[in-house]
């Protein structure tokens, strides 16, 4: 004889109310957080923020936009070094001599990268591709613009995980940088100009650096959309 079915509004009713209790913590977490440790919570994060840009400071243009050049290359995220290369150097150098420097770092590491991938890591993984009884995946030369520029546009990837792939696939030099650079300066320019803005107290020169992120996110969106239409007519 089947067992009678529970009806569904039971079942669901436990679930409703676990999310509602988990919802009640966040809330009371929130408060107490916002009540309690935000102010100190704060206080700390200008401690930590002064310490690191004393230290920058004392070590100098040079020794900061190398590390800008290399770490990232090593996974660190190039944005912190893009939004602080203005409020440590700004005064120093000048607005124009730090967003040049910090375009030659990110030329660097574009091509140290690059290089890396493609004259040491590929024959790496081609041996340990054909031990396996396969071969490195190759893409097709007419695809390869196609390739460099979504990874480019496409938001989420870190940007060593980009030049690695790219050296990996064989990317043609030449084409890899000059789309990796008209994307990669234009980034960088827009985020040491809202951090200079953002640390002088400049609010025209901060909403010029939002339009310009506005701009390069439309341009970055119909550059996809166009790529997601061109590869779905490919298809068809």
């Amino acid at each position: 004889m089947a067992s009678p079915e529970v009806p569904s509004q039971k079942k669901k009713l436990p679930l409703a109310k676990l999310l509602l209790a988990a919802a009640v913590l966040v809330v009371i977490a929130a408060i107490g957080l916002y009540v309690f440790g935000l102010q100190r919570a704060l206080h700390e994060y200008e401690i930590v923020k002064e310490a690191v840009i004393r230290r920058a400071i004392a070590a100098g243009p040079g020794v900061f936009f190398t590390a800008m050049a290399v770490l990232p290359g090593l996974g660190m995220p190039n944005l912190a070094f893009a939004l602080t290369a203005g409020p440590i150097f700004g005064e120093q150098l000048g607005f124009v001599a730090v967003t040049l420097y910090g375009l030659a770092a990110i030329t660097f590491n574009l091509t140290v990268t690059y290089w890396l991938a493609r004259r040491w890591l590929r024959p790496l993984f081609s041996k340990w591709f054909e031990r396996l009884g396969y071969e490195v995946p190759k893409v097709e030369s007419g695809d390869m613009t196609d390739l460099i520029v979504l990874l480019r546009v496409t938001p989420g990837v870190p940007l060593f995980v980009q030049n690695y792939l790219l050296g990996l696939a064989d990317a043609p030099f030449g084409r890899y940088m000059l789309i990796s650079c008209a994307a990669q300066w234009s980034l960088n320019a827009a985020f040491i100009l809202f951090g200079s803005a953002l640390s002088q107290g400049k609010g025209q020169l901060a909403l010029y650096a939002v339009m310009l992120f506005v701009a390069l996110s439309v341009g970055t969106h119909f550059v996809r959309k166009h790529y997601g239409k061109k590869k779905a007519a490919a298809a068809a």
